[in-house]
């Protein structure tokens, strides 16, 4: 009887640097003092929104390259890093803003951004946490068009890599 060894193991390293990766991004999240952006410097937090959401993107658009060209390194664990990077770029803006009372109704701790953030990720809102200024809609409104363009992509051709990446093991195994 012949031993068959099977796929091979799934990669354990990536998913654990993802894992330690997140866990980093949180602790950071929550601990960085976000308390230097907002109203008070108002240019100086949209220029760091701006340079963050920026370079997050470029980075992501050259990972969504690397699959199509077939020469990204472990595309699904970076890609999904990077949407983590997103959501806390724009939960760590929410925060910032919502420590001005008039821009948001209902966001009061980090916990709250980040709620409202994965909320406007999935969804369109509970309404618990309602953006009141036009400040604060417009940044809502960037991030709903951000995930429709950016995170969709990201996570169709992740999804993509995944699936050819199955797809080359079955052909292996036959």
């Amino acid at each position: 009887m012949s031993e068959n060894p099977g796929s091979p193991p799934l990669d354990f390293r990536a998913g654990a640097w993802l894992l330690c990766a997140f866990t980093l991004l949180m602790v950071g999240y929550f601990t960085l003092p976000l308390e230097w952006f907002g109203d008070r410097r108002p240019v100086l937090s949209w220029l760091v929104f701006a340079g963050a959401l920026g370079g997050m993107t470029w980075l992501m658009v050259v990972k969504i390259v690397g699959v199509m060209l077939g020469t990204a390194k472990r595309p699904v664990t970076w890609l999904a890093f990077l949407i983590f990077v997103a959501m806390t770029i724009f939960s760590a803006s929410y925060y910032a803003m919502g420590r001005h009372k008039a821009d948001f109704a209902g966001l009061e701790t980090r916990l709250d951004a980040l709620y409202f953030t994965v909320v406007t990720m999935s969804t369109v809102g509970y309404g618990d946490i309602t953006p009141v200024s036009q400040t604060a809609r417009l940044v809502v409104v960037l991030q709903i068009g951000y995930n429709f363009v950016f995170l969709a992509a990201a996570a169709g051709t992740a999804s993509r890599a995944v699936r050819s990446g199955i797809e080359r093991r079955v052909r292996r195994e036959e």
